[in-house]
């Protein structure tokens, strides 16, 4: 097995939808003193970086697993001790984005005795700072996913549901909100239409306009809030 990496993340890195691993550190070649468990775990964290760089490069469909490897300098019978195909290895990849981005969200909410509004322009802060850190894990869970397959299209979904679902519980514990807007309704809104606005500026490479769009994020918040 090759044994010559271990995991790290790109500086700022984030799935789910938005960013995940794009570099991983490598070790001198020669005797180390991880053990077999580490140094697979090592591999398994080149193979999703690997993936996520080739995929931001040429999509998923030209995205062949010759490629992934090529990148990860990884054996092929090493990919196959860890995943099935392609598409599993960019299912993983997506999973452990969307761990680490639910992580940073939840947080940055911080205590819910903090007023609802601010809270939520704190989440908004934090993700749209996750993307800008990561723009080539930006487009892969946040527009290539999309050519991904059913599979992986469920999961972005299942992920955007999971960060609107946070938004709607503290909207709730916050007990401010439009009289006869449901929480868990503008939670949907809110981080369906904060998905559009992130995806529009990504597919055009527009990385540096993330962080002007925080500003109507807030506004629209503030509005949806309004008693």
């Amino acid at each position: 097995m090759d044994s010559d990496s271990v995991p790290g993340f790109v500086s700022g890195a984030a799935p789910g939808s938005a960013p995940g691993p794009e570099t991983v550190a490598t070790l001198p070649r020669g005797h180390h003193r991880l053990s077999r468990d580490e140094v697979g775990a090592a591999q398994r964290a080149r193979l999703l970086t690997a993936m996520v760089a080739v995929v931001a490069e040429h999509g998923y469909a030209a995205t062949t697993v010759g490629a992934v490897l090529k990148r990860a300098r990884i054996s092929r019978q090493t990919f196959y001790e860890f995943f099935a195909n392609k598409e599993d290895c960019f299912l993983a990849a997506f999973d452990d984005s969307a761990e680490v981005f639910v992580a940073r969200i939840e947080e940055a909410f911080g205590s819910p005795d903090d007023p609802v509004a601010v809270r939520l322009d704190r989440v908004m802060d934090a993700y749209l700072g996750t993307l800008a850190a990561s723009p080539a894990s930006a487009r892969v869970f946040l527009i290539e996913v999309y050519g991904a397959g059913y599979a992986a299209v469920s999961r972005r979904l299942s992920s955007q549901e999971r960060f609107a679902m946070l938004v709607a519980d503290a909207i709730d514990a916050g007990g401010r909100r439009r009289p006869g807007l449901d929480p868990k309704f503008i939670g949907r809104a809110l981080i369906g239409a904060v998905s559009a606005l992130v995806t529009a500026r990504i597919e055009v490479g527009d990385v540096a306009g993330l962080a002007a769009l925080r500003g109507s994020i807030t506004e629209l918040i503030r509005a949806l809030l309004d008693t």
